[in-house]
């Protein structure tokens, strides 16, 4: 094994162009190999554009290539177990987007065929890498705030097109799917607890079939509500408040830090009837790159990535849970 985890990417999704694959470039463990393309003229185009010196007009010969270590799968979402594990059946480790699996039955098969033959998985939540993300979690399990009562996510924006992909129920599109998962997540992380109960109102688009706005709530076993809100027809916006017994966080670009120069965690403590108010700079660093270097460093150690597949499940569980509750 190299000590540059050599990395070959599946499809020329947008994803990867803007965001992952010069994340990986940045990196100082990997290098971004080889892609592969259904369409071997748009895939050489996409491998001249983003500086990739092997191109592939198949899924399955870039899967197959003996020198790629590492597969980074944005395919859309319906598509992310098939090819996943596709991967796996290959011996490639792999980084597939978020959401890891069109549900929770489909995670646990994912984890199946990776822990069976001694590959990673893992799901591309680069938002969690980023150090504002760890400095609330340590202000929380301090006991800043103290016992957290509820957590406010948001995340949204107006879809361009109609033909946007993100629009396919038979592809596992939908609001939850692509931005709400964020707000799922953080509730998750912060409690360090799997919801109990769900309850969540959508509106499902008469033409795609998928939630394109979604509101929601989660309880969690501390006694902690989560409520998280999604769309695709909104105003952007991105938010999360995590309000505790006597004190509150607020972060402006929990899960797109990296749209913006600086970051700043706000902290509201009350010490005896009077409030503290407190502005906690963080460094900004790419997410994106901080993901890549764990997974790389994870294969290259021989370890666990930060997050492992059971996370993925529970997460995907929760997501189910939601689901379920809009269509009641």
């Amino acid at each position: 094994m190299n000590q540059r985890i050599r990395w070959g990417v599946i499809s020329t999704a947008r994803i990867g162009a803007k965001a992952v694959i010069p994340a990986i470039q940045k990196s100082n463990n990997g290098i971004v190999a080889a892609v592969g393309s259904r369409d071997l003229e748009k895939g050489r185009t996409f491998a001249n554009h983003c500086n990739i010196p092997k191109v592939y007009g198949s899924y399955e010969d870039l899967i197959a290539d003996p020198e790629i270590d590492a597969i980074y799968n944005p395919l859309p979402n319906g598509l992310h177990g098939e090819w996943s594990i596709k991967a796996a059946e290959g011996g490639k480790h792999v980084l597939c987007e978020k959401p890891l699996a069109s549900d929770a039955a489909e995670a646990e098969k994912m984890m199946r065929a990776f822990n069976s033959r001694g590959l990673l998985l893992a799901e591309a939540f680069m938002y969690r890498f980023h150090p504002q993300i760890q400095a609330a979690k340590t202000l929380i399990d301090e006991g800043s705030i103290g016992k957290i009562h509820l957590i406010k996510a948001s995340f949204g924006f107006p879809i361009k097109s109609e033909d946007d992909v993100r629009l396919s129920s038979a592809l596992a599109g939908g609001g939850l799917m692509d931005v709400g998962c964020y707000c799922v997540n953080i509730s998750r992380y912060m409690t360090g607890e799997e919801p109990l109960e769900a309850r969540a109102f959508a509106e499902f688009g008469a033409d795609s079939g998928v939630d394109e706005r979604l509101a929601g709530m989660l309880v969690f076993p501390g006694g902690a509500f989560a409520q998280i809100d999604c769309s695709f027809r909104t105003y952007y916006q991105q938010f999360c408040e995590i309000r505790g017994s006597h004190g509150r966080i607020v972060l402006e670009y929990p899960f797109r830090a990296d749209l913006v120069k600086e970051i700043v965690v706000h902290l509201w403590v009350n010490h005896e009837g009077k409030d503290d108010y407190r502005q906690i700079a963080v460094e900004n660093p790419n997410p994106y790159t901080l993901m890549a270097e764990d997974f790389a460093d994870a294969i290259l150690s021989n370890r666990p990535p930060r997050f492992s597949p059971d996370d993925s499940i529970a997460q995907m569980r929760a997501i189910d849970m939601l689901y379920a509750a809009a269509r009641e």
